[in-house]
């Protein structure tokens, strides 16, 4: 047992309520310190009647309840105590129950094998907080939330925090900017805004705006009249007409040229837009949610991104991490991936290897999860045995720093290339390159980029 919990300036009550009566021992123990009063039940109704006769601070309590469940026992807690603050344990916590035991105003949420090396710091956090509220109780009872179906794998602290920041903004109506790698699941994080939010009962409209042309963006989230552009033969209601109510998603913001910023800037502004080629004033009420993998703080330094735009959306971040930093998520997301392929195929089970795991979480995974479920795909129409071997598994090399770089590179080519026939700018922006780094000689140009110097020359005429 470690050190001593940190007392408390006068006597603070917790109660512990878990079905297992050796964890009970052993949290009372752990948990031992002057000035901290120690309860315990293993029963949720057991609990609910302990709170009604005596004032506790904080509730230490297991999700895995009879005769109802942990989830159930804390909006009671709330809704009968308010001021009490509440810890609940699984052992394996899923999205929902982190998003709706957040909402409902759960303190924390902790996976049970964790509580060895998280329980001490979380309860003395709580119980200062339970200190310093004592004179005025600030709390609400909170409804049950919505039971979404979007299903986020993942176990790891760094994923249990974002979950977190999801069932706290969910239900208010800021708009949220999702940060991250490609692959990493912005999307689905989006989605849980959506299904955890008031608006779930309304559409949620997702539009990549780096996947459309600039000159088709402002009719895709405007709408248009009849006859206002070539092909426009009839009017069409935008995004923001058929989010009304609901949830709009603009992925990679990032990527939205900057005449568009200017009328996306209007309507957070004061909620009113206009579609192509009419006059008419119109409004939406839309809940605003984007997710970039880029900078934008650094698009702004730039001047590809609208400062007063970036303030806008950034109201709230969620920063979503990358897979290599929550390698304790991999085993979990594999598994899923297995099932979910092998399920959809018809195939017979296929399972990892242990050496399977280690090597999928020694990978580095540049393109994160979408990554993994491409490479558990890959596996699986391979397979030779139902047993995956490192030596099925078909990893990528470990990217180095020079392919961050080239990354960058072709990125900053993309994002400043004339509109038109975009790979015949970049093979002449490449063959001026050659001639530069060759002092003008054609032949080693050539050479350099593998081909003849007729092609070189065709690639260099204006």
């Amino acid at each position: 047992m470690g050190a001593p919990m940190t007392d408390s300036v006068s006597e603070q009550t917790i109660l512990i309520v878990d079905q297992e009566i050796e964890f009970l021992d052993w949290a009372t123990k752990h948990l031992a310190a002057n000035n901290l009063k120690i309860l315990r039940t293993d029963q949720s109704d057991k609990a609910l009647k302990i709170i009604s006769k005596t004032h506790v601070d904080v509730v230490l309590s297991s999700t895995d309840l009879q005769p109802f469940d942990g989830l159930e026992l804390l909006g009671k807690i709330k809704a009968q105590s308010p001021s009490t603050l509440v810890i609940l344990i699984a052992g394996f916590p899923t999205t929902g129950q982190v998003i709706e035991a957040t909402q409902r105003g759960a303190h924390d949420v902790l996976r049970k094998e964790s509580l060895p090396f998280e329980l001490r710091s979380v309860l003395e956090t709580a119980l200062q907080l339970a200190e310093d509220r004592r004179s005025a109780d600030t709390s609400s009872a909170i409804q049950p939330a919505y039971d979404g179906r979007v299903k986020i794998i993942g176990v790891s602290r760094a994923l249990q925090d974002v979950f977190k920041i999801v069932g706290r903004v969910a239900r208010a109506d800021a708009p949220i900017l999702i940060s991250g790698e490609s692959g990493s699941g912005k999307e689905l994080i989006a989605k849980a805004i959506h299904e955890y939010s008031p608006r779930r009962l309304k559409e949620l409209i997702p539009i990549n705006c780096g996947a459309i042309p600039e000159n088709l963006l402002e009719s895709e989230l405007f709408g248009h009249e009849k006859g206002s552009f070539t092909g426009a033969i009839a009017r069409r209601a935008g995004r923001f007409e058929q989010a009304d109510g609901g949830t709009l998603f603009l992925d990679e913001i990032g990527d939205m040229p900057l005449s568009i910023q200017v009328k996306l800037l209007r309507v957070l502004q004061d909620g009113t837009f206009s579609r192509v080629g009419s006059n008419e004033t119109m409004t939406s009420d839309v809940r605003i949610v984007t997710a970039t993998h880029k900078d934008l703080a650094a698009e702004v330094a730039a001047g590809r991104f609208r400062e007063d735009l970036y303030y806008r959306l950034n109201v709230v971040e969620i920063r979503i991490p990358p897979l290599r930093d929550r390698k304790e998520d991999i085993p979990l997301l594999a598994e899923f991936f297995l099932q979910k392929i092998t399920r959809k195929n018809g195939m017979a089970r296929i399972r990892l290897s242990q050496e399977g795991i280690t090597a999928l979480q020694q990978h580095h995974w540049p393109g994160n999860v979408r990554e993994l479920e491409n490479t558990i795909a890959r596996a699986c129409a391979l397979a030779s045995s139902s047993v995956l071997l490192p030596a099925d598994i078909p990893l990528a090399s470990a990217p180095s720093t020079n392919r961050f770089k080239l990354d960058d590179t072709i990125d900053a080519l993309l994002n400043n290339a004339p509109s038109g026939n975009v790979v015949e700018w970049m093979l002449s922006q490449l063959a001026q390159r050659a001639m530069i780094l060759a002092e003008n000689d054609v032949k080693q140009a050539a050479v350099r980029l593998g081909i003849s110097p007729d092609e070189l020359k065709k690639l260099l005429a204006p």
